[in-house]
């Protein structure tokens, strides 16, 4: 008989649903570059504040739905009437606020991909170019927000993003591969760490 051996993971990850597992193994950490998909982030870790990681994940396939698949430019120019309808949405979070956040966050997008190219030279600019690797060993370790995500926060209030502070800042530079905070003992940290 073979006993198969699940790999180390973060702890956060290690007592988690499979969900929670797979965006684990698979996403979180993982350098990204592509505008879509920073942009995608960029909004669910804003719909975040103040839940769980796990809840946002839970609902992202809808998130996708009703916003064209966080297409920046088609996102831009959704209507009011459209965002009205996204909160009648059961499959989304429905807070007012953070709706009308995606929207405007694609406006504030467009501006800084027309001034720099695209929003992935941007954002990657606050780690000049190349993902921070930590070598946190525990869990409780692991910073909640930093000088650098306080920077970051700042700077994108001051373009006009929604729900970008700090600890969303943070969340951000790790779910993107910006910054390296798989635990040492966790499986992916070397992986992400040669990405």
């Amino acid at each position: 008989m073979t006993r198969t051996t699940e790999p180390h993971r973060c702890q956060w990850a290690a007592a988690g649903d499979a969900l929670m597992r797979d965006y684990h193994d698979t996403e979180w950490g993982t350098p990204l570059h592509d505008d879509r998909g920073l942009f995608e982030f960029l909004c669910l870790e804003g719909a975040q504040a103040g839940l769980s990681w796990r809840t946002v994940l839970n609902k992202r396939d809808n998130y996708r739905k009703a916003f064209h698949d966080f297409e920046i430019a088609r996102v831009a120019a959704m209507s009011d009437r459209e965002l009205e309808k996204c909160l009648l949405d059961p499959g989304i979070i429905r807070n007012r606020l953070k709706v009308s956040s995606v929207r405007d966050n694609a406006v504030a997008a467009q501006k800084v991909i027309g001034e720099f190219g695209s929003l992935d030279v941007w954002l990657w600019s606050f780690v000049d170019g190349k993902p921070l690797r930590n070598r946190w060993r525990e869990q409780a370790e692991v910073p909640a927000s930093t000088e650098l995500s306080d920077r970051m926060s700042k700077t994108l209030k001051k373009r006009g993003f929604r729900f970008v502070g700090t600890t969303i800042c943070y969340s951000l530079l790790q779910a993107t591969g910006m910054i390296n905070d798989h635990l040492v003992g966790c499986f992916r940290h070397k992986a992400c760490t040669e990405a």
